[in-house]
């Protein structure tokens, strides 16, 4: 079956003897497109601007010779995956060895055998193919892994095995304050370049302050700090949090970016993060396995996540002791966590927006009979309505005689 134009490879000509340009044009004009060009600068230009599958190049050249032209692309990034063959009339070693050492792919003496010429251009034409199609396999796996775990397996630093380590991570646990009540209100082709657009702007933060984004989980987001790379157990913490900094400063901007496109509902996302001893590694079956984070750690890192400040931070004191000389935090009530024999003291963190004054409207009074806490960020419009009864009632009391 012949191939139609679109489907046939390019292979660019180069040389400055107009007979062998015609020779092998017609060589290879059945099985592929061919350009032809005389000279060295030609080359280079024709090339990058329209990248050929496969380069013909004559050594012996006028002004620039074969061998320049073939460092010249193999010094350009956008050029330097095309393979190239020589063509030469020089025989010795020297000269093919040289020809190997810039990159080119292989080496063909002239005269030139036809034969030979279109089974060695086939031969790495079909090599090229399967490499562009790797490469393209590769780039669309890297998008289901973080970058780290993608490298380090693709190096070989890690197998692919289940198994998994113990080490102390940062956690960080994301999500957006009634999120599915709003989502009810959005049509699905809204909510799906929302949530699209948010989680493209949170990863490039993330992956900006060198995290481990470990999944999406519907609004929710999980990331560490500490594998497979780290930087210490002090500054993955305060990377970390610097990171949760820039979040809810990003956060800050897109709610006046949506709101633009008409977007209303009020989307605030909590940050909770925590540090400790988990196990990272590979989990599941091997069928299927998810490189991931566990243990009561994690809990924690979650739990401060779901009882935080919306457009807030909260951090365990285990990561507040790792960062408190360059953040500044409040202590809050102590948490308990599902699985955590112990109480989990909590910081939230000061000074976000620093543009703006921290809110005037949180009180905490706490003396002998009084004792106060008012956060209403925090407030729902049910619990908001309720803490209204309440503060009255607590005012009638007071205004009412002494018994």
């Amino acid at each position: 079956m012949d191939l139609t134009p679109a489907d046939k490879p390019t292979v660019l000509v180069v040389d400055d003897t107009a007979d062998n340009l015609t020779l092998m044009a017609a060589l290879l004009r059945d099985t592929c497109r061919v350009k032809v060009v005389n000279h060295g600068a030609k080359a280079l230009a024709t090339a990058a601007n329209a990248p050929p599958d496969l380069i013909l190049l004559d050594i012996m050249m006028p002004e620039i010779d074969g061998y320049e032209v073939c460092r010249r692309l193999k010094a350009d990034p956008a050029l330097s995956h095309i393979p190239v063959i020589f063509l030469t009339a020089m025989t010795d070693e020297h000269s093919e060895e040289k020809g190997f050492e810039l990159g080119a792919v292989d080496y063909i003496t002239k005269p030139l055998s036809p034969p030979i010429l279109l089974a060695r251009v086939h031969n790495h034409i079909a090599l090229s193919i399967r490499t562009r199609m790797l490469r393209s396999l590769s780039d669309k796996l890297s998008r289901y892994l973080s970058p780290q775990i993608y490298k380090s397996i693709f190096e070989g630093a890690q197998d692919v095995s289940i198994s998994a380590v113990r080490k102390k991570l940062t956690i960080f646990f994301s999500d957006i304050k009634d999120f599915t009540r709003n989502a009810e209100r959005m049509q699905p082709e809204d909510l799906t370049y929302f949530l699209n657009n948010y989680f493209s702007e949170m990863s490039k933060i993330a992956l900006d302050h060198g995290a481990t984004i470990d999944k999406f989980i519907g609004d929710a987001i999980v990331i560490f700090f500490g594998d497979p790379e780290t930087r210490g157990v002090e500054e993955d913490a305060r990377q970390c949090v610097r990171m949760a900094v820039a979040m809810q400063r990003r956060m800050r901007e897109l709610q006046a970016v949506w709101r633009d496109k008409g977007y209303r509902q009020p989307f605030q996302v909590r940050i909770g993060i925590n540090t400790g001893f988990c196990h990272v590694g590979n989990f599941g079956s091997e069928q299927r396995m998810d490189y991931t984070v566990i243990g009561s750690e994690v809990n924690i890192a979650a739990r401060l996540e779901q009882n935080g400040t919306p457009d807030g931070v909260v951090m365990s004191y285990e990561t507040y002791a790792l960062v408190k000389d360059e953040f500044e935090a409040e202590e809050r009530e102590p948490l308990a966590a599902k699985g955590v024999s112990r109480d989990v003291r909590c910081f939230a963190l000061q000074g976000i927006h620093p543009d703006e004054p921290e809110q005037l409207a949180r009180m905490h009074q706490n003396y002998a009979g009084l004792q106060l806490t008012l956060d209403p960020a925090r407030l729902t419009d049910e619990t908001r309505e309720r803490a209204r009864q309440d503060l009255a009632a607590a005012l009638a009391a007071l205004d009412a005689p002494p018994a």
